[in-house]
């Protein structure tokens, strides 16, 4: 059987129980709604909201652009800042000690209370205030597993490299990054779905009205709970997008890791191996 035959057979078998429990799922629910006679302003049928989101693809499409934006730019930058922030904490203990409880008490402030003062310091028409939140978010996810990554590392690992006369440099580079990669993954698999809750909750106080959020809040308050449900759909395959990119990010890495250390390995095998002795009389 070819690879692609093998992966095909993988991907059905990976994939084919979450979908019989969603058809499940909806099949129920499309039968309570029929039988208890449901009215819509209640619980809408799965049939009523993929009409409504049939009728109104477009608007949900550009809702999920703006919130996808808001949440992608939030998760980059949070990323970016929280590794960058993780190798300052772990070089400087000093700086560890005084970011890491004001990085712990920023993130338990509640969302509802730093997204409007975000706001109202940029223009009501900008979404660099729910970005911002979204950063915030992020930051501190990344923040405490790459640092911790780059912390647990094995002793006996760092006293070879020791002995070797290693730089502090070349351990970084050899010993701490590599173990830090799997936790940056780990955090980011949190990270990306919980960037798109965080924008999309945002929308909630104050600015631009064309969000996920701010639209199923007035689809809602005028009982159109059909379509807020098109809304809903969006938002769930929105973070959903989100997740899968940030595994199929993660296997990737870990694929091209796999090829370099397999090519160093053969590299290394191949210098080690001593060559056939050559001129060597034959004795009789």
């Amino acid at each position: 059987m070819s690879t692609a035959a093998m992966n095909a057979m993988r991907v059905v078998r990976a994939t084919w129980p979450p979908i019989l429990f969603g058809l499940a799922f909806l099949g129920t629910w499309e039968l309570i709604v029929v039988l208890y006679d449901i009215k819509t302003f209640l619980l809408p049928a799965p049939s009523a909201i993929l009409s409504a989101l049939a009728d109104n693809v477009g608007s949900v499409w550009d809702a999920v652009r703006v919130t996808g934006t808001n949440a992608l730019v939030g998760l980059l930058l949070g990323t970016v800042v929280g590794v960058a922030l993780s190798f300052a904490l772990m070089r400087f203990r000093v700086l560890n000690e005084l970011v890491t409880p004001l990085a712990v008490a920023l993130n338990a402030i509640p969302i509802i209370i730093v997204v409007p003062v975000l706001n109202n310091m940029f223009s009501t028409t900008s979404q660099v205030g729910r970005r911002l939140m979204v950063l915030l978010i992020v930051l501190f996810i990344v923040l405490v597993n790459v640092a911790k990554g780059l912390r647990q590392v094995s002793a006996t690992h760092v006293e070879l490299m020791r002995s070797y006369a290693a730089t502090p440099w070349e351990i970084l580079v050899k010993i701490r990054i590599p173990n830090a990669v799997p936790y940056l993954f780990t955090a980011l698999r949190i990270a990306a779905p919980l960037a798109v809750i965080t924008a999309f909750v945002a929308e909630y106080f104050g600015g631009t009205q064309d969000g996920l959020g701010s639209r199923i809040t007035s689809n809602a308050a005028n009982s159109r709970n059909d379509v807020m449900w098109a809304y809903v759909i969006g938002a769930c395959v929105l973070g959903l997008t989100f997740y899968l990119l940030a595994i199929l990010i993660e296997n990737a890495a870990g694929r091209h890791q796999g090829r370099t250390r397999s090519t160093t390995t053969t590299g290394t095998t191949a210098t080690a191996t001593p060559a056939a002795p050559t001129g060597v009389a034959a004795h009789s």
